[in-house]
């Protein structure tokens, strides 16, 4: 039986790694996205976070405070699918703190259903959520901060297991595989510009957004994974700072999987 890490056996980095430097985490007010904002903190660095939902990011906000300083801490509402947010919130950030390291593309969101029940205002907000918005803030950020005089930096785009597609979700899956394809071409155009580009694709993960999904579709999930557990957030985060720091120099254009090899075995749908 596999032991679950705790949150405490993931924090193996250098303290102060993160020292004067900025990151922006989309989706930071829960799940993934305020795991990977409390490393940073923890680490020495501050941490702009951002979402759609003002109570989650005044908690996040609250929580990531008490760990470092209000100082360390920015949050402000952004809808990545509007340009026009996306560009004032880039602005807003580079104004309180001057800079941008790394980029942490985690915001998303998506619902199972069988393909043909998907309406096509469903398939088209999954789609817009989850790779036209990625697009949106890697494109501003890279513009406004890390493409001029080659600044460069760190970009980080959270996916998912889409390895043997993704049955019971078609929306995300061809919105996640667009993403990592995505990472891949900018990890070779951006390279001139000393911006780092790379992905991180999460299986079964207990967070706050699995926990909206039936019980019974997580339990087939840990069962189709050869670690026979689900992942913490804490994990993910660990991964996505791992490709943050710089250990991962010389790492560009990848994806990280971290499913417990779910991805290589096992079925994800029921067959009639």
């Amino acid at each position: 039986m596999q032991r679950t890490p705790t949150a405490d056996s993931q924090r193996i980095f250098a303290p102060g790694i993160f020292k004067d430097e900025v990151a922006i985490v989309t989706g930071g007010g829960s799940g993934i996205g305020l795991a990977t904002a409390r490393e940073f903190v923890r680490l020495g660095g501050r941490v702009a976070i951002c979402g759609r939902t003002a109570a989650k990011l005044e908690a996040a906000t609250q929580e990531l405070t008490a760990l470092s300083s209000a100082s360390h801490v920015y949050a402000a509402s952004c809808d990545i699918r509007e340009p026009a947010q996306v560009e004032a919130f880039i602005k807003n950030v580079l104004a309180t703190w001057g800079r941008i390291d790394v980029l942490v593309n985690n915001a998303g969101g998506q619902f199972p259903s069988p393909a043909q029940h998907i309406s096509p205002n469903g398939f088209l907000a999954v789609v817009k959520n989850n790779l036209v918005g990625t697009f949106h803030m890697c494109r501003e950020v890279a513009n406004q901060w890390m493409i001029p005089e080659a600044r460069g930096g760190r970009i980080v785009n959270v996916i998912a297991n889409i390895y043997r597609g993704f049955p019971g979700m078609v929306h995300t899956g061809a919105a996640r595989a667009g993403v990592e394809n995505m990472t891949m071409t900018l990890a070779v155009e951006w390279s001139q510009h000393n911006i780092l580009v790379n992905a991180v694709a999460p299986g079964i993960i207990l967070s706050s957004g699995t926990a909206q999904y039936p019980p019974q579709l997580l339990e087939r999930g840990v069962a189709e994974t050869p670690l026979k557990r689900a992942g913490t957030v804490e994990e993910v985060a660990a991964s996505i700072i791992f490709l943050a720091s710089p250990a991962a120099a010389y790492i560009t254009g990848a994806t990280l999987r971290i499913d417990g090899a779910q991805s290589l075995w096992g079925r994800t749908w029921e067959l009639p």
